[in-house]
């Protein structure tokens, strides 16, 4: 198909340029569960439209026919996980695929077919009016899939921890009463010893930790209960499943050390900062030490950023940021950007676009945990506190964090908190500026009373 470069012209001195044509190899596909529908430029074949079924053997000889049809660009929707095998195909033999945001292309009435679709989509991407979507590299892609299956199965794990909460209070044990955590050393000995058929209390009180701060009395207290059959069999079996999942979440941290391992790129050891608590569901192996060689930077000293924070964050992007050419592309991206709704010179909203990122998630949750840090992020999170809401406030700190992290990737250059002292002294002399700046603008001039403190 030949390039179309036309120019309209509307006045006197003045033009606009038509829609070119920026790739003429393009063809689109529209996924679906059971087949998917791919059209190519008319010109390439007598049926430019063809439905191929979801087969591996029917994948490839779609990706066979795109080849021989000259095909070099393909766009398709997102549609759950159907895509991935297709995108990862084509991928490999050596097409450019880009995955675009049905939302960008919906809004067309009377398309609402799958043959439809795909042409439209061919359509678009032949005049370069989609984007693809970000997508890391296929090692950082297998770092997120590891670290995304760790998480459903912490998750699960909680909902076991649920069953053996349900177990315990239908037979009106009240151990959660006394004991903050039911599966912490002492919870986890208590029951493990019940499920063996030990029902004395006080024998159970005396297995509790010293730093518990509930008494033997009270705890033998809380463990006085009905003991009923099929209630000490869910107990056993939520018990057992609790066991079985912590297994997993064990192989599943030794493949997440290793895939860091093929990522590093960076030798040493991260620089020595105050020592933090370890995150409870933390992996067990030096994460933090993982995650500099892989990085370059340590991420942990943001305040707010612990090592599952900073891996969430890096298994969904990776260390490369070349792809975000500006820190704004990447908050965008990350959907903590303000909105620009604008109409007529209007701002009509500010909102941020919804999108569902697992790494704007966790920010989210870092920037929460700010409310009573001492450093500069948490003085500038306290502040967004008393100007808006607290969801927005939190949107703002995690906007900042994403930015901070940003430039530590893309720079290389180790973050140095200055604590709220400077932040605030800083914030003073903003203000103090603008003051005199306003009392200038109206004839006037601000004098500092250095009497007062």
């Amino acid at each position: 198909m030949p390039r179309c470069n036309r120019t309209i012209k509307l006045k006197p001195g003045k033009s606009r340029t038509a829609l070119t044509i920026t790739h003429p190899n393009a063809a689109g596909i529209d996924i679906g569960s059971a087949s998917h529908f791919v059209v190519v430029p008319p010109d390439r074949d007598d049926e430019p439209v063809r439905e191929f079924p979801s087969f591996t053997d029917d994948l490839n000889a779609l990706a066979d026919w795109l080849d021989a049809c000259g095909v070099d660009t393909v766009a398709m929707e997102s549609t759950g996980v159907n895509w991935i095998p297709l995108f990862e195909l084509l991928e490999s033999r050596g097409f450019t695929v880009l995955l675009v945001n049905a939302r960008h292309v919906k809004n067309v009435s009377g398309r609402k077919s799958d043959v439809l679709d795909c042409q439209w989509l061919q359509q678009l991407m032949t005049y370069g009016l989609l984007r693809g979507a970000f997508r890391p590299s296929d090692e950082v892609c297998v770092l997120r899939s590891l670290w995304r299956q760790r998480g459903m199965l912490l998750k699960t794990q909680g909902r076991h921890v649920q069953h053996m909460q349900k177990a315990l209070t239908q037979m009106n044990i009240q151990l959660a009463n006394v004991i903050s955590d039911v599966v912490g050393e002492t919870g986890q000995k208590i029951l493990r010893a019940i499920v063996a058929g030990e029902r004395d209390g006080q024998v159970l009180a005396a297995i509790k930790n010293i730093r518990i701060r509930a008494s033997e009395d009270e705890i033998a207290k809380s463990l006085q209960g009905n003991w009923r059959t099929e209630h000490l069999f869910a107990l056993k079996q939520a018990l057992a499943m609790f066991d079985f999942i912590g297994l997993q979440l064990a192989e599943c941290d030794r493949e997440i050390e290793t895939q860091l391992k093929s990522l590093q790129v960076h030798d040493g050891e991260p620089p020595k900062s105050k020592k933090r608590s370890r995150p409870r569901n933390a992996p067990k192996f030096d994460l933090r030490t993982q995650l500099y060689r892989m990085c370059g930077v340590d991420l942990t000293r943001i305040d707010g950023i612990d090592v599952t924070t900073a891996l969430a964050v890096i298994s969904e992007t990776g260390a490369d940021m070349t792809r975000f050419t500006t820190v704004g592309r990447f908050t965008s991206w990350l959907g903590l950007c303000p909105g620009t709704k604008i109409t007529g010179g209007k701002v009509m909203s500010g909102k941020t676009k919804r999108v569902t990122n697992r790494a704007a998630q966790a920010l989210k949750l870092a920037a929460a945990a700010l409310r009573s840090s001492k450093s500069a992020l948490g003085a500038y999170f306290r502040r967004m506190c008393a100007r808006m809401d607290k969801p927005k406030a939190v949107t703002a700190a995690a906007h900042k964090l994403a930015r901070l992290i940003y430039t530590m990737l893309t720079k290389g250059e180790e973050y140095t908190d200055r604590g709220q002292d400077y932040y605030e002294e800083r914030y003073r002399q903003r203000v103090l500026r603008n003051l005199a700046h306003r009392a200038e603008e109206m004839g006037m001039k601000l004098v500092v009373n250095e009497n007062l403190s």
